[in-house]
């Protein structure tokens, strides 16, 4: 941990996110936002790292604000015997939840004193009581929906009559409308799945928090919003705290190539495709894919990744794609398989159209520039997430995309033309665009709510 002085006066703040870059982006954009008002923070991160991205960012966001305290937690390595699952990322949950113990002796040694925790959902559990023994507020930071953290909050509830979940056509949760079973991830409907587990092991826990931050904003989800703030999802629940779309914080790095090849392309032309950080498309369905968007005769921009862990991704373009769709797509698109800036593509005058997994960070920061929405989900939250999009006329989601379910070039190209040629569905997204950008200015309702978080810390830590 860093010696750096921390000014007494102001609010000091703990943050504390899990594991990979979905959880990891959203603690760095509101870790930027918290130094730009002042606030003294603590980093609390989880070593090592599943994912070289992660240690990059942490390492560049700590080199650029050598003000911040940085807790560099050790974890042991957690096996989970009771299930097949193997996903490094829910391994990594797990054990950092179990490792830790020694953040309360770290936290408490620290002058002048934390004011605050704003931890992960997914170390709610393990940071509750350690809030509780500092006697200081603990924060839980939601990094998916509203709507789906809801389903989470109720999820030991859902899971105590888990038979239902395989006959019934629709998942009840209070206060919400019903969400078709097709949306809910396959995992919830096995108790022993490790995701599942984490998830129920740590919804009890937030009753303990003072409040839920949440990546949203009042216009995105206004029902749900409601419905869990006037106590109809679940009466224990603190007050969801709307924040976003968070501002965006990414490494001052030189200029993307793929940058360049978007300055030579015509206003709202190009279709930006990602599936986020840690969602590995088999070989069959990127080639259907690279299908549909030759059809489409789109220009597109495509980040490629084939690997859950950035680390192990070494396949060659060339035999992912064949040399031939290169070559024919060569004026038309460009692929790249190395991380991007996703926030600066989406800025881009070219960008017309985002073909994405709905993670939950991607569609904020497509809400944010109000860019027209594919939703094609793969897995977790996603379903419900692309439910969401819809609704707030961010985009556009083909429900015959299920999980696993293998969707031929043509269909995609079908699609893609849709989502790059429909003018409703571009002034609809351009709506939510200038009411995201509105709500994070100056006097905006998300705004308000983090100053209003700010000053009642200020008030207690005086």
């Amino acid at each position: 941990m860093s010696n750096t002085k921390i000014t007494a006066e102001l609010p000091h703040i703990a943050l504390f996110p899990s594991a990979g870059m979905g959880h990891l982006t959203p603690f760095l954009r509101l870790a930027s936002m918290l130094l730009s008002r002042n606030c003294a923070l603590t980093f609390i991160t989880a070593h090592p790292t599943v994912s070289a991205n992660e240690s990059s960012y942490i390492s560049s966001f700590l080199s650029h604000h050598p003000q911040v305290n940085h807790i560099e937690l050790q974890i042991t390595p957690f096996l989970h015997s009771t299930s097949t699952d193997d996903d490094p990322f829910f391994l990594q949950f797990q054990a950092t939840s179990r490792s830790t113990h020694p953040l309360g002796p770290l936290l408490s040694t620290i002058s002048p004193p934390v004011s605050a925790i704003f931890s992960d959902f997914l170390v709610a559990s393990s940071i509750a009581p350690i809030a509780a023994d500092l006697g200081i507020p603990n924060y839980a930071v939601a990094t998916t929906s509203v709507k789906f953290f809801s389903l989470m909050a109720n999820l030991p509830n859902l899971l105590s009559n888990v038979a239902q979940l395989s006959t019934t056509t629709e998942v009840n949760v209070p206060g919400l409308a019903p969400i078709p079973i097709s949306s809910i991830p396959p995992p919830f409907k096995d108790p022993n799945h490790l995701f599942t587990s984490q998830i129920a092991t740590n919804a009890p826990a937030l009753s303990a928090a003072k409040g839920i931050l949440i990546n949203s904003f009042d216009g995105f989800e206004p029902e749900t919003l409601a419905a869990a703030n006037n106590g109809r999802v679940l009466n224990h629940l603190p007050p969801f705290l709307p924040i976003g779309p968070l501002q965006p914080y990414e490494l001052k790095r030189d200029k993307m190539q793929c940058l360049s090849w978007l300055d030579s392309k015509p206003a709202e032309s190009v279709v930006y495709v990602s599936f986020g950080s840690r969602t590995a498309m088999s070989k069959d369905q990127i080639r259907e894919l690279s299908k549909g968007l030759e059809a489409s005769g789109c220009s597109f921009l495509w980040v490629l990744k084939t690997t859950k862990v950035d680390k192990e991704d070494e396949e060659e373009l060339q035999d992912l794609l064949g040399d031939s769709f290169l070559d024919r797509t060569k004026n038309k698109g460009i692929v790249v398989k190395t991380w991007v800036n996703q926030q600066e593509i989406l800025e881009h005058p070219a960008v017309g159209g985002f073909i994405t997994h709905c993670g939950w960070n991607s569609v904020m920061e497509a809400a944010r520039r109000g860019i027209p929405v594919l939703a094609w989900p793969q897995h977790g939250d996603q379903m419900v997430n692309a439910g969401v999009v819809e609704n707030a006329g961010l985009g556009i989601w083909e429900r015959k995309w299920g999980w696993g379910v293998l969707v031929n070039g043509e269909e995609i190209a079908i699609r893609i033309k849709e989502l790059m040629e429909n003018e409703k569905l571009r002034r609809s997204a351009r709506k939510v665009g200038e009411e995201g950008m509105k709500a994070s200015e100056v006097d905006g309702s998300s705004e308000k709510v983090l100053t209003g978080v700010i000053e009642f810390l200020k008030q207690k830590s005086n």
